[in-house]
């Protein structure tokens, strides 16, 4: 079956009432543990970014304290699990003070990241990612952030 393009959805969407809108959602979050993951997201921590943050933060810290020696799959697993917080949450200030606290924790942790090149490298993508991130912002608020990101380069 080939998806509908979300132009034709958006249509779909507000012709329903809402009992078939809710209904519609439930469905949504028992198919697939992302969607579910984006709802909890949607409704319980969009109107508090900060407690998102944090809560994404000390999920990272967690992990760490979990694994003190991690290995590459545990960094690339966090990675990705940043990355699609990340989309659920849309903020660049956000996705920045996460990835940021990502780079401090790796530091931090007993993970000889800088002796492999594939765990240089994934950090090293993160550095990027947020010099990327910095340069959408407000110029303002970005120079906040780059004084961080100086400290992490190597």
């Amino acid at each position: 079956m080939k998806a509908a393009s979300i132009a034709e959805i958006k249509k779909s969407l507000v012709r329903l009432d809402h009992g078939e809108l809710f209904e519609a959602c439930l469905r949504l979050a028992r198919f697939k543990q992302d969607n579910k993951e984006l709802l909890t997201y949607l409704l319980f921590m969009q109107q508090d970014e900060s407690q998102f943050v944090r809560h994404l933060c000390d999920h990272i810290d967690d992990q760490f304290r979990e694994t003190p020696k991690a290995h590459k799959k545990t960094v690339r697993k966090l990675i990705r699990w940043m990355n699609k917080c990340a989309r659920f949450s849309q903020n660049k200030e956000s996705e920045i003070q996460v990835r940021v606290h990502f780079c401090h924790s790796l530091r931090d942790s007993d993970t000889p990241f800088r002796e492999t090149k594939v765990m240089l490298n994934m950090y090293n993508g993160q550095l990027k990612k947020i010099r990327t991130l910095i340069e959408k912002l407000d110029p303002d608020i970005g120079d906040e952030y780059r004084g961080g990101l100086m400290e992490l380069e190597l």
